[in-house]
């Protein structure tokens, strides 16, 4: 029996680069067929509500992809990416433009949470995707 290395263990930081890259992109797009399809259906409230939602798990995919940057710099025990703390900084701030975001979209827009729960579940959706495209492969 021959020992292989799993898929997981294996990934270098380019091919994990590479899946949030497409993961993003996934995100964007799903999001954007989503909302399509739900103003034809239901309201332009509960798309813009979606899209909101979408644009964030997208966004956020972005920030996730700065910071395993930044600790994989630090596990591989090179020198620290000049603008560590500017983009840790940046991590929390955007945590609260996002919070405001949503706040914001709750009050204006007056669509429905759930379409914003589906939007921010979007990101989730696409990770679990291509990790399961990782491991097929």
């Amino acid at each position: 029996m021959t020992e292989q290395t799993h898929p997981i263990a294996g990934l270098t930081d380019a091919a994990l680069e590479t899946m949030l890259k497409r993961a993003f992109r996934m995100t964007l797009i799903l999001g954007l067929i989503a909302a399509i399809i739900l103003w034809i259906a239901s309201s332009w409230r509960d798309a813009g509500m979606l899209a909101v939602g979408a644009v964030i798990s997208a966004f956020s995919i972005l920030e996730w992809q700065r910071l395993i940057k930044l600790f994989n710099a630090k596990l591989d025990k090179q020198q620290t990416p000049r603008g560590a703390v500017l983009v840790t900084s940046l991590f929390l701030l955007r945590i609260v433009i996002f919070a405001a975001v949503i706040y914001g979209s709750l009050k204006c827009l007056r669509g429905s949470a759930i379409s914003l729960l589906c939007g921010l579940a979007l990101a989730l959706f696409a990770m679990g995707w291509e990790a399961l495209r990782l491991l097929r492969d």
